[in-house]
């Protein structure tokens, strides 16, 4: 059974901008955390946002200031607001969800702990 199913990555010049979109099941949706990976051949998966079931949200270090993730709980969909994108952003980009918990952040660092349940992504291609 697909839950999460991610939209909208194209290839792109840098410094364009993206919205990618993932829409989930009632229960992948309402788990307690949700958010966005990515992921280039060869590398770990990294977690680059994430929102839990009260609002609060986190950013790692790469995404602060450029990226946005929302949620319409309405349409059951995430978002990913991608600007001014650059080279290093290429890969794939999944949707995940997760009871928790959710991350590990402070004021000097964050990290997402992965996410069990994801879909089959959306590839992201930015072009110099």
């Amino acid at each position: 059974e697909v839950q999460l199913v991610e939209s909208g990555g194209e290839s792109v010049q840098g410094g364009g901008s993206l919205r990618l979109s993932c829409v989930g099941s009632e229960y992948t949706y309402n788990s307690f955390c949700v958010g966005w990976f990515r992921q280039t051949p060869g590398n770990e998966r990294e977690g680059v946002a994430a929102i839990n079931r009260h609002g609060l949200i986190r950013y790692v270090d790469s995404a602060k200031g450029r990226f946005t993730i929302s949620r319409d709980n309405a349409k059951k969909t995430l978002y990913l607001q991608l600007n001014n994108l650059k080279p290093e952003d290429t890969a794939m980009y999944y949707c995940a969800s997760d009871p928790g918990p959710c991350w590990d952040c402070n004021e000097d660092y964050c990290r997402l702990y992965d996410y069990n349940t994801r879909g089959q992504g959306t590839q992201v291609t930015v072009s110099s």
